[in-house]
């Protein structure tokens, strides 16, 4: 009895699909209601920043809803933030497969950082839902734009996972530090204030994180009153994402059988 031999590519699809239900089914049952915790917990970052900026929210976005504001801002950080620091585990939560020859490191790393951009979206989407029902104006100005700053986003978080990912098999401290460095990188971005506020020589070094790129052109394709900062540049974010993405995936086939020894 013969059978036909799959592709290359319909294998892989294969693994990715098998590896995205057990991260989903990991992710959602890692407690008791880790599901509703997803929900939740960008709910209680906004309102939490919400109760400590009350006092200037009139000012600080004119025309725009303050919370909505600040949802936009922790969702579309978050996308950045999840793919790329849970992707630097992915290898080490996932080592037991790669006694399947069919399974590479490189694959839970990029299935991870899929899902978690997945996760966010849904939540963004719940949420909106919910900020409907409540009155507040939360559909998107363009939602196409809305689209493409997170897939931006998440693109260039999978490529910094992939790239730490690597280096935290080689030096584990790294896995630590870059995690740590998130902390900065969020006050950094954008997320609680929109970066017009600063003056013109303070956005110019702003502007050199690739991720205040995303959340800005998120909030200008969310809000039709919302006014982007001139030196937006979605390019500066899409070539950081796919050099990101082709330096990881470089770590990956250079330290292959590394990773595959752990």
């Amino acid at each position: 009895m013969t059978g036909t031999a799959r592709s290359a590519p319909a294998v892989t699809l294969s693994v990715w699909k098998a590896l995205f239900l057990r991260e989903a089914v990991s992710r959602l049952a890692a407690g008791r209601a880790a599901w509703l915790w997803l929900l939740l917990e960008p709910v209680a970052h906004v309102a939490v920043l919400m109760l400590i900026f009350s006092f200037v929210r009139d000012r600080v976005v004119p025309g725009v809803s303050f919370a909505l504001f600040l949802m936009v801002g922790v969702i579309g950080f978050n996308m950045f933030r999840n793919a790329s620091s849970r992707s630097i585990d992915a290898i080490t939560a996932n080592a037991a497969l790669f006694s399947y020859r069919q399974v590479k490191p490189v694959d839970t790393v990029l299935v991870r950082a899929a899902l978690e951009g997945l996760i966010e979206f849904v939540v963004l989407v719940i949420l909106c839902a919910g900020a409907i029902l409540i009155g507040l104006d939360a559909v998107p100005h363009d939602p196409l734009g809305v689209w493409i700053a997170l897939l931006l986003l998440t693109g260039f978080g999978a490529g910094l996972g992939l790239v730490f990912s690597v280096g935290a098999d080689l030096v584990p401290e790294i896995g630590k530090i870059v995690k740590l460095a998130f902390t900065p990188l969020y006050f950094m971005s954008g997320v609680m204030f929109p970066p017009m506020l600063l003056p013109q020589y303070v956005r110019e070094w702003f502007f050199l994180n690739p991720a205040a790129h995303g959340l800005e052109a998120l909030r200008g394709a969310f809000f039709a009153d919302y006014h982007v900062a001139p030196e937006l540049d979605l390019g500066y974010l899409a070539a950081w994402a796919l050099i990101a993405i082709f330096l990881g995936l470089a770590l990956h086939v250079r330290y292959a059988q590394r990773l595959l020894a752990r």
